[in-house]
């Protein structure tokens, strides 16, 4: 497959490009806000084409795009990729509004093309584990879950994810995503209501940098999360209670395939095992399947909307401070 990427990005370089690659991919374009900026990108990434205008890119011989540029973005370059007959895999979040987002994936729906969220988490062995875990029944009925995501923002990454959020900066677009998707991924089903409180310290400028906020399931069980930008020492995790047992997982909310998984139960603790394959590898692996008729992305569409459903509903929660409907739009 023949790829073109839209955003010459840290994670692009960092995880997706090595990625491609390992999966048998070739990386035919780059594209970035000036010929300049698009040029030294490719040359340090060889990469044979650099642009900076999107239409020059997609006229291309590429069969998908890779999205990841700023957030309020990426609906315009979806559905110019969409339209020229790309298959496409996009970042979270798909866009700055629900209503954006599910019109981008319904136009690659109608139009035959594949779509993908790139949502790393759900790729991890450690959390194929926790759900097998679950779904197995190993914990009983679910009664409650805890997400801790509360993280330090490096200083490379901070830029317009603490200062802009007319280009979707703040935790809630950035993180609050992933742990949405990971709980429907975890959990089977799609958070019904939702409360939240935010704040923004010294770290941030108009947006917020860490948000707790409690979340209401279909099932009746309830999650707990806390995502910030500020927190150097805390560590991630997950925790998942149970009615006949717990699963208590640490450093699992992350790009790497790290952390420990424990299975706590009347028979006492256990270690659970579990893969340390590459996540971004499996992704796109999965998305270069689906693309081929086999199977589906890791993440697709509906997920992606459904993750930023969740996120804009803790959003206008902590604007609020009243109990919030998600909404799902018309998906």
């Amino acid at each position: 497959m023949r790829w073109g990427l839209i955003g010459a990005s840290n994670i692009a370089a960092s995880h997706m490009m090595g990625a491609i690659r390992a999966n048998g991919g070739e990386i035919a374009s780059v594209l970035s806000s000036s010929a300049e900026r698009a040029r030294s990108y490719a040359d340090d990434n060889g990469i044979p084409d650099g642009f900076a205008d999107l239409d020059a890119l997609l006229a291309g011989d590429i069969d998908a795009v890779y999205i990841s540029t700023t957030n309020e973005k990426h609906f315009a370059q979806a559905m110019a990729a969409i339209a020229a007959g790309k298959h496409v895999l996009c970042e979270k979040p798909l866009a700055m509004t629900v209503s954006d987002a599910v019109t981008m994936v319904k136009a690659a729906g109608d139009a035959g093309l594949t779509f993908g969220t790139n949502h790393h988490l759900r790729n991890a062995g450690s959390h194929q584990a926790i759900r097998d875990l679950i779904s197995s029944g190993r914990i009983g009925e679910v009664l409650s879950m805890r997400v801790m995501h509360a993280v330090y923002l490096p200083p490379h990454l901070q830029g317009w994810r603490i200062d802009n959020p007319a280009a979707g900066g703040g935790v809630i677009p950035d993180i609050v995503v992933h742990d949405a998707d990971t709980v429907r991924f975890h959990l089977g089903e799609d958070p019904a209501e939702v409360v939240a409180i935010q704040t923004a310290s010294a770290m941030a400028s108009g947006v917020e940098d860490s948000v707790m906020s409690v979340w209401e399931m279909p099932s009746g069980a309830t999650v707990m999360t806390h995502e910030s930008f500020t927190h150097r020492f805390a560590g991630t995790g997950i925790e998942v209670h149970g009615t006949q047992g717990s699963i208590r997982a640490t450093g699992v909310m992350t790009q790497r395939p790290t952390g420990t998984v424990t299975l706590v139960t009347e028979a006492g603790e256990e270690n659970v095992t579990f893969s340390d394959h590459n996540l971004y590898v499996r992704s796109v692996a999965l998305f270069q399947d689906a693309v081929a008729g086999k199977g589906r992305p890791a993440a697709d569409g509906v997920d992606g909307v459904k993750s930023l459903a969740v996120a804009a509903a803790v959003a206008e929660a902590a604007k609020s401070g009243r109990r919030t409907a998600v909404d799902y739009g018309d998906i």
